[in-house]
């Protein structure tokens, strides 16, 4: 991870990471709270903050398109708050599925961003008011858009989405469980996903992590992208 200057977002410098280092990141925190799977399944991504940050997530009435925010300390991350649309209590796999996508996102912050507050940097209200606000990063539109893949300048989100990937499918267990849709290509044993079988990779990923079709949909374009794929199959 560098540090490079940033022209847009809440703090005048920002990290740059590449992805297998965010991918790092994710998998050495797990496993170092006892929480990476031996064999592919979901990750217990609310245990995982229980262990990691010491806290529990809450639930508030957060402004409209709000799914949640991370509240920093210099000693890192004080709380993880999450839309109370999102409670337990509202029943369906959408739902639950999509707490689990927020938590990760959250959480992605906390591992990311976390020096920044401690270096005593002081970013601009995300909520777009009074500097009295905690000093937060939050998540800001509705649904599973925020995990559509592209870049539209927010750094910080842009890498907290790429955390969910790593946290709650992780690159090892996701090539475990897609191996039945693979097929070797070229001399080095390098594996492409098979273009007809896609699709059934997807929802076969999706229940096997409990995430929505989205979420595995970009977990398998970061790790077996349609695009190398066509160039590989020339």
């Amino acid at each position: 991870m560098k540090t490079v200057r940033s022209k847009t977002g809440p703090f005048t410098s920002r990290p740059h990471f590449k992805l297998n280092e965010i991918e790092e990141i994710c998998a050495t925190e797990l496993k170092a709270v006892g929480l990476y799977p031996s064999t592919p399944e979901p990750v217990r991504i609310d245990r995982f903050i229980e262990k990691h940050f010491k806290i529990s997530h809450e639930y508030d009435d957060l402004p409209n398109g709000v799914l949640g925010f991370t509240k920093f300390g210099r000693h890192g991350v004080e709380a993880i708050v999450v839309a109370r649309s999102l409670d337990g209590d509202h029943s369906g796999k959408l739902v639950e599925r999509r707490l689990r996508t927020t938590l990760a996102h959250e959480a992605g912050h906390g591992l990311l961003h976390k020096h920044l507050f401690a270096l005593g940097a002081k970013p601009k209200s995300l909520f777009g008011d009074s500097d009295e606000k905690p000093e937060i990063l939050c998540r800001d539109i509705p649904g599973e858009q925020l995990t559509a893949p592209g870049y539209d300048g927010r750094w910080w989100e842009f890498q907290a989405n790429k955390a969910i990937g790593g946290l709650l499918m992780p690159r090892r267990l996701v090539e475990l469980a897609a191996d039945r849709f693979t097929a070797e290509v070229g001399s080095f044993g390098s594996r492409t996903l098979i273009p007809e079988k896609r699709e059934v990779a997807i929802r076969a990923l999706a229940d096997i992590f409990d995430v929505n079709p989205i979420v595995a949909r970009i977990r398998l374009e970061d790790i077996f992208s349609s695009k190398q794929q066509a160039q590989l199959l020339l």
